[in-house]
């Protein structure tokens, strides 16, 4: 435990990007691993597609963890303490600030990396539901971030709670919003 402490009191930006681009491949691995095993049942699965992999890992760790390193630090330089007060601004500025961000620049960034020609047409489908279910999720996650975890193990952190997360978010990417509209449109409603 002293050495990891070491590495990150010595190497933050270097451990966080290594913590964080890992959890984020690890999120995309299990989601693909579970949707061609478990969902799609085929027999032999589909291969995995690496270069999803290697998109998760460039969005993880050159752009996500540098982003939330700098954040944590100027939010912890500027608002100091654990007192309700304190974390309630933290959870705000976290969510209502920081995420918007992190979700345009995911669904932005992916959409570069996989050569799409228009980069804004995922974002404006699935920014929505994705921030929703990201409050859902990362308001009691922060909450416990704030409260008791120290500030130098803040992104590791974040990171693990990432993988769950980046889960959810690996999820929401792989949906197809015109078939879920065209399946919501067939269905007859029931009075």
């Amino acid at each position: 435990m002293n050495k990891i402490k070491y590495v990150f009191k010595h190497y933050p930006i270097l451990a966080n990007s290594v913590t964080y681009g890992s959890m984020c491949v690890l999120a995309e691995l299990s989601q693909q691993v579970i949707t061609r095993k478990y969902i799609e049942n085929k027999d032999p699965p589909e291969p995995l597609d690496k270069g999803a992999l290697v998109r998760y890992a460039v969005v993880g760790s050159g752009v996500n963890s540098n982003i939330l390193y700098f954040w944590y630090k100027w939010l912890d330089k500027k608002y100091i303490g654990t007192g309700p007060k304190i974390i309630f601004k933290k959870l705000l500025l976290d969510q209502f600030v920081m995420t918007p961000q992190l979700l345009t620049a995911f669904y932005i960034s992916m959409s570069i990396m996989e050569g799409k020609e228009d980069i804004f047409k995922e974002l404006k489908e699935k920014f929505v539901p994705t921030f929703k279910r990201s409050c859902l999720f990362w308001l009691p996650a922060q909450t416990i971030n704030f409260l008791f975890i120290p500030p130098v193990f803040r992104v590791m952190y974040v990171g693990t709670c990432s993988f769950i997360w980046i889960n959810i978010l690996c999820y929401i990417k792989r949906w197809n919003i015109e078939e879920i509209l065209k399946n919501v449109e067939e269905k007859p409603i029931e009075s």
